[in-house]
């Protein structure tokens, strides 16, 4: 066979492709190359895009790896005692943080434990005292004409005091006033004259009390006596109430109620109760009759504190008079 007949009889490509359909061998070959180019074109696109995809995507998240927990540090173990030593108690357990001591406050300054409750101080005045009774003539002749302190020099009369030497109340006021130096008697003037209406409303009269003064002498210009004349008058003051003995002492004004409780309270505050006095004695405060003259508002205080006073000594408050 020729090679022409050989060339007849063989198949062709484009046939055998196409699957018996007519092909053109410049259309096959045009394809061919498209095929090979877009290959090329597609490797060379997934190359450079994996390069980068890698570049702008990262890498899977990937748990750190835990730490490697540091070697505990063996328990140090105390060293061992001789048998002949005793043991070391163990350390008592320690007391939590929210429990605190208890503190005891301090007492207040100046400021002594004064009321007295009235159940509690029911006058038993000859138990209390010891001692025979003094006369009071004697006391007073023991002062004599006083020079112990400065106040002798501007006085015209020693005020020693008034009244019933076995009297159940007894009054204790500041000092002598004008009136007082001049009669040598306490509570004469104005002042004087409503503390005898206030004795008058308890039922009793001027003579069936005892009256007395902190000072036996006026004060220049009616101050307040100073430290070194109340020390020199205050032995003859205690000799007078132990003398007298009363059942109740009523101090009259702030200065007198100072003196005689040893405080610096006011005596808004000392006033309408009753305290101790000359260790034993209830004593009551209130308002000074002077000050009852500027103040009549006062009045009422004065009053309610007379009728606790009452109420101690068992006294029944007077019948009006029709």
């Amino acid at each position: 066979m020729t090679i022409d007949e050989r060339d007849a009889e063989a198949p062709t490509p484009s046939a055998t492709a196409h699957d018996g359909e007519p092909g053109d061998d410049a259309s096959d070959q045009d394809l061919g190359a498209t095929l090979l180019s877009a290959a090329s074109a597609l490797r060379f696109a997934r190359y450079q895009g994996h390069e980068r995809l890698d570049a702008i995507v990262p890498a899977p998240y990937a748990p750190p790896a835990p730490a490697a927990r540091p070697a505990q540090a063996p328990v140090r173990q105390p060293p061992p005692q001789p048998a002949d030593r005793a043991p070391t108690p163990p350390s008592p357990p320690r007391r939590p943080d929210s429990v605190r001591p208890t503190i005891p406050r301090p007492a207040p300054v100046n400021a002594p434990n004064l009321f007295v409750d009235l159940a509690a101080a029911a006058p038993a005045p000859h138990a209390a005292f010891s001692g025979p009774r003094r006369p009071l003539e004697e006391i007073q002749a023991e002062l004599g004409p006083c020079a112990r302190c400065k106040l002798h020099a501007g006085r015209t009369n020693i005020v020693f005091g008034v009244g019933n030497p076995q009297a159940r109340l007894m009054f204790v006021g500041e000092g002598p006033g004008a009136d007082e130096d001049a009669q040598g008697e306490p509570f004469v003037g104005r002042a004087g004259e409503l503390l005898t209406r206030v004795i008058g409303a308890m039922g009793l009269r001027r003579s069936d009390v005892y009256i007395a003064n902190v000072v036996k002498c006026r004060p220049p210009g009616n101050r307040n006596p100073e430290p070194d004349e109340v020390a020199a008058c205050s032995p003859f003051l205690a000799e007078q109430v132990s003398s007298v003995r009363p059942e109740v002492v009523v101090a009259l004004g702030k200065f007198a109620a100072q003196t005689l409780l040893e405080t610096e309270l006011p005596i808004g505050r000392l006033r309408g109760h009753f305290h101790r006095a000359f260790g034993h004695i209830p004593l009551m405060p209130t308002w000074h009759p002077a000050y009852l003259l500027r103040t009549p508002s006062a009045k009422r205080d004065t009053w309610e504190d007379i009728q606790q006073v009452m109420k101690l000594l068992g006294l029944a408050r007077p019948a009006k008079a029709h």
